[in-house]
């Protein structure tokens, strides 16, 4: 009986219909970027100082420049570098009459050290010409803990949709999935855009992380399934790649639009318009011969072959697979680890999409303490990405997936450790690593988006990329206490943490099965036998004509 994959290569594996929904899915991975990364510019905390009764007319009675007014009222303001107290207030009032304005504080009390102060009880002041989640809600000083409350619960979200999307993608299908996904996703992220509060602004967002990489993800298996083997890689890649470009995207949009408001509406509108897959895109022939509805399958093989101006050889015409008219397979958490060989796939992955979440976002906290301009910042950190993705499309199909992989993992490792002991005077030196600590383990992060599909047989697949891609949201959620926290007892002690877990991933890796070159597992048997060496398919057709003489 013919494989899916044999009838690929006569209809075309990588033709017209394939290019066209890699693009299609290739605009829904753009966009969802400004949910992943987005905080950085919707949760961007600009300088600021309490609001003083009088000042403002006292600052202009006096001509002083902002940052005169700064100097004479805020108390030891320092720019960035400014101290606690600088985000208090002094108890003085500044509406008194015939306060000098050479010496305001001078004319007010006797000694500066006398002068209490306290909490801001009028508000504040940012120098931002734009507006942030941080300046509408005021979420600084005691507050701050609500920026990474609103963070926590993207990741949160994440994590809690890694299961229920995955289950759903592999119990109804990936199309219906996505479109469910994608409508919640819209839905949500306008009313965000028009949130009435901050704790009405988290719920929507929640709900966002709820379904939007669940969404992100299924279109990433859809691409896979949709492709013959030996263009998986290269489509995978550049459904990532469109993620990097997204990156470079959002900066442009963030950088014309600096209300929040506004730049949240604009990243989400374009999402409505992928409603329209429900007539561009087809079902997974793979899920549906799974789900033994191959009845449908041929129909979406025949648009394929329609689509790609093949015709179907006749001996192809009929699909049938071999226990027909038993039980479909439904997905099940146990199914991750019931057998051996699933069971060790599961947990090796688990953990190299904890580390690539922890180094990937890690490294670009770590690199933001010192943080210059915000735009410049980031733009160059989404650049480095793409050089990662064309060595990843010279390699993996020269070389495969697992040695660059642990390749890879020992680069970045590496780069993270030589960046913490290489002094602050080779400034050069330790940004070069740094760089490469992001190529690293942004080639790990495509890595194993490509590797994690092709390990689970076709009716477990999506619940097994979503459940082991959660340890991404897990990573996500810790990682700002690991930088921040480890930050203040030695500034490059996250970068030790960060290589250690690095290298070992580097030689987990290793003990996965090479997958290239070969078909998508389509049972819990065929999963099982991927660490065993096959035979050529040369081979194996050449020992089947003999055993039928």
């Amino acid at each position: 009986m013919p494989t899916l994959d044999d009838i690929l290569e006569q209809i075309g594996e990588f033709d017209f219909f394939q290019k066209q929904a890699l693009f299609f899915l290739c605009l829904l991975s753009v966009t969802f970027t400004p949910i992943y990364v987005g905080i950085f510019f919707l949760g961007f905390t600009p300088e600021h100082y309490c609001r003083s009764p009088g000042v403002a007319e006292l600052s202009q009675r006096c001509g002083w420049s902002l940052e005169e007014q700064l100097n004479h009222t805020v108390p030891e303001w320092g720019g960035h570098e400014a101290s606690f107290s600088s985000r208090r207030r002094r108890h003085v009032d500044w509406n008194t009459t015939g306060i000098s304005c050479t010496d305001p504080l001078g004319s007010l009390v006797a000694n500066r050290s006398t002068v209490p102060l306290g909490p801001c009880r009028d508000g504040w002041v940012y120098d931002s010409p734009g507006t942030s989640l941080v300046t509408e809600f005021n979420l600084v000083c005691e507050d701050s803990w609500k920026l990474d409350l609103f963070q926590s619960c993207v990741n949160a979200g994440f994590f809690i949709g890694s299961m229920s999307i995955g289950y759903i993608a592999d119990r109804f299908g990936r199309k219906l999935c996505l479109l469910v996904t994608v409508f919640l996703n819209s839905a949500s992220g306008v009313l965000m855009a028009f949130a009435p509060s901050y704790t009405w602004t988290v719920i929507f967002r929640l709900i966002q992380g709820l379904v939007s990489k669940g969404g992100w993800l299924t279109g990433y298996v859809l691409i896979a399934e949709f492709v013959g083997s030996n263009y998986r890689r290269a489509a995978c890649i550049i459904y990532q790649a469109a993620f990097s470009l997204g990156l470079i995207i959002l900066t442009a949009l963030a950088y014309a639009l600096p209300h929040w408001r506004w730049l949240q509406l604009t990243v989400t509108l374009p999402n409505f318009f992928f409603l329209l897959y429900y007539w561009c895109l087809p079902e997974s022939p793979r899920w549906l011969i799974a789900q033994k509805q191959n009845d449908k399958a041929m129909e979406v093989i025949k648009h394929i072959a329609k689509g790609n101006k093949k015709k179907l050889p006749l001996s192809f015409q009929n699909l049938k697979s071999e226990d027909e008219d038993g039980e479909k397979p439904k997905p099940s958490f146990l199914d991750l680890v019931r057998t051996p060989q699933i069971r060790k796939h599961t947990f090796i992955l688990m953990y190299s999409w904890f580390t690539s979440s922890v180094l990937y976002q890690g490294l670009i906290m770590h690199m933001g303490i010192a943080a210059g301009n915000m735009y410049l910042d980031f733009l160059y950190s989404a650049l480095v990405e793409f050089p990662a993705a064309i060595i990843l499309i010279l390699t993996l199909d020269r070389i495969g997936r697992r040695y660059p992989w642990a390749a890879a993992n020992v680069m970045a490792g590496g780069a993270c450790l030589v960046t913490a002991l290489v002094p602050d005077t080779l400034y050069w030196l330790k940004m070069t690593a740094a760089c490469l600590g992001r190529m690293g383990i942004t080639m790990c992060y495509e890595i194993i988006c490509l590797v994690n599909p092709e390990l689970y047989p076709t009716f477990l697949r999506n619940l097994g990329v979503l459940v082991c891609s959660s340890m991404c949201d897990l990573g996500g959620i810790i990682t700002p206490f690991l930088v921040y926290r480890l930050a203040e007892l030695w500034h490059e002690l996250p970068l030790v943490i960060f290589a250690v877990i690095g290298l070992i991933d580097g030689g987990l890796v290793l003990l996965l099965p090479e997958m290239k070159g070969k078909t998508l597992p389509e049972t819990i048997e065929d999963a099982e036998n991927l660490h065993r060496k096959e035979r050529s398919k040369e081979k194996a057709i050449y020992l089947h004509v003999l055993a039928s003489e």
